[in-house]
């Protein structure tokens, strides 16, 4: 099982910034991809960004040139450095890891995190 803890979510100012990140723990072994979804109230969750263990990362279009996402091989650890935050980007935030062992491939969530863009 792999566990992951989000955190640095909260209240922001239209074009302001935070900074998620999502930490993994437990049996790490076999985790290649990492990623940030979002939720918003009525919406499907939808793909933010994504890494690979490699460091190649995708981004929705929505979030190209605002967001960068990063990770952190030894530590186990993705990030989200969210800037020029818009209304637009209120949701919660929900870190992800596939995992790959055995020819078996798994995808952990973590328990979210909100963030929320208004003056």
């Amino acid at each position: 099982q792999v566990q992951l803890v989000e955190s640095g979510g909260g209240l922001v100012q239209p074009g302001g910034s935070l900074r998620l990140s999502c930490a993994a723990s437990g049996s790490i072994f076999g985790i290649n991809d990492m990623g940030w979804y979002r939720q918003a109230p009525g919406k499907q969750r939808e793909l933010v960004a994504g890494i690979t263990r490699g460091g190649e990362t995708n981004y929705a279009d929505s979030v190209k040139g605002r967001f960068t996402i990063s990770r952190d091989n030894a530590k186990n650890t993705v990030y989200l450095q969210m800037n020029s935050l818009k209304p637009e980007d209120t949701a919660v935030y929900y870190c992800n890891a596939d995992q790959k062992m055995s020819g078996v491939s798994i995808r952990y969530w973590g328990q979210g995190t909100q963030v929320t863009v208004s003056s």
